[in-house]
This record gives structure tokens, sequence and C-alpha cells, in this order.
């Protein structure tokens, strides 16, 4: 499904990313873990076109994306979202997950991707005529997740879908990332904490310093010394 290839990203003259390399098979949920500034962020927006590689390849599905724009990328089925939710506040809970069924057409009605979106976030239908400025950060999250299927994505990118939340709101965020992925949906989360890794994860990467500093399953993550230095394994 995603393959990225020796990716490497300067940004004002400094290395952020150096000959980043992994894949992602299709139906998989697969994780970038790492401190913050390792470079997870700078590689989904990497990935999503917002930041232009100095080297390397990324394909998805065997379609090469470079010089590909990021609505481009959208159309191909990547849906991305980011750490700050980017919830529009002006427009309401449906205004904003209807807001993709405009960019991407599929073979999905755009009635069909709206439920779909409420289907794997029921609490979103509550809160359907609220003003985006009136959620919760977790409510901002599940929304901007839930936007990612409206757009019918292929491939989601899903930075710090658990960062900053309360304890009580994450199993449910949980829950609906593992139903995404039941769906048949590929998944690619970015997280700074190993006791965030949902444990139904096929693989994680851990980054350090713009690289990829190990590669495999949560419970080899917690017993490699490699990853109990950086991030520690705490569960």
């Amino acid at each position: 499904m995603l393959e990225v290839s020796d990716l490497a990203v300067e940004i004002q003259s400094s290395e952020i990313l150096r000959g980043v390399s992994f894949n992602v098979g299709a139906g998989e949920l697969v994780c970038l873990v790492g401190r913050n500034g390792a470079g997870k962020t700078t590689t989904l927006r990497t990935i999503m076109g917002y930041v232009a590689p100095r080297a390397g390849a990324i394909r998805l599905t065997g379609t090469d994306l470079r010089g590909k724009s990021t609505l481009d990328r959208a159309r191909l089925g990547i849906g991305y979202s980011p750490e700050d939710s980017e919830v529009l506040g002006e427009l309401t809970v449906a205004e904003n997950i209807e807001l993709p069924t405009w960019t991407r057409r599929t073979e999905k009605s755009a009635h069909e991707r709206i439920e779909l979106a409420f289907q794997v976030f029921p609490n979103l239908r509550r809160y359907a005529t609220r003003p985006g400025t009136h959620l919760s950060g977790g409510e901002r999250k599940m929304l901007s997740i839930a936007r990612t299927l409206a757009l019918d994505a292929k491939l989601l990118l899903l930075d710090e879908p658990f960062e900053g939340l309360s304890p009580a709101i994450i199993p449910g965020i949980r829950h609906s990332v593992h139903e995404i992925v039941r769906l048949g949906r590929t998944v690619l989360i970015a997280e700074s904490e190993l006791q965030h890794v949902p444990d139904y994860a096929d693989r994680i990467y851990v980054m350090e310093r713009g690289e990829i500093v190990f590669g495999g399953s949560l419970e080899q993550a917690h017993c490699d010394p490699t990853v109990r230095r950086i991030i520690g394994t705490t569960v």
C-alpha cells in the first residue's frame, strides 16, 4: 500500500529526516513512535505533500507521489488528521464531515460516507448541529478522524490521535480506530508514547533524530534496549 524509501527532508537548512524507509501493507495499522522532534509529524506531512523531500520516494499502491499536490494525494485516497485536529469552528460537526465529500468522488455516495463516519464515531451524531468551536479536545479528535472516513480514504494518517486526551476518552477513540482497521482501511499513526500504541498494531517503527532506529512488533519493542532507552516501555 504505502512504500517510503530513503526519505530525506531539510527545512530551513536543517536536516529533519535522514534516509527514512518503511512500509505499510494494505489493511495494516502501523505506528511511528518517537519523542517530540524525532521527525514523526514531518514524515506524515511529507507523505501528504505539505513538505517536499530532498531525496527519496513515496509510493501509494505503486503510484509515485513525487510532484503530486496535497489535493492530488487526497484524491488518490490519502486522508490526514493533524495533531491539532484543524476542525473548522465556523462549521457544524455535520458540515465538517460533509466537506470532504465535495473534494473526492468515489463509488460510495456522499450519504454513505457521512453515515459511515457517524457509525464509527456515534457520539458525533449527538453533536451534529454543534459548531466546531463548541467541542472538547477529544470530540475534535474524533471529528478530525471522521472527516478522513468521509473522504473515503484508503490510507489514514493520524498524528497523535491520543495525545493530551483524558484517560476516559482514549479507549473510545482506540476502539473507533480499531473499527476503521476492521473495515479494511490502512492506518499510519504517529505517537510520542509507547503506552498509547494500540495492542492491535501490526508493526511499529521507532524514530530518533530523523531516523528509523527500530522496526518490529509491539512485544519486541518492549524488550528492545534501544527502544527502552529512547522512549521507555511504560504500559
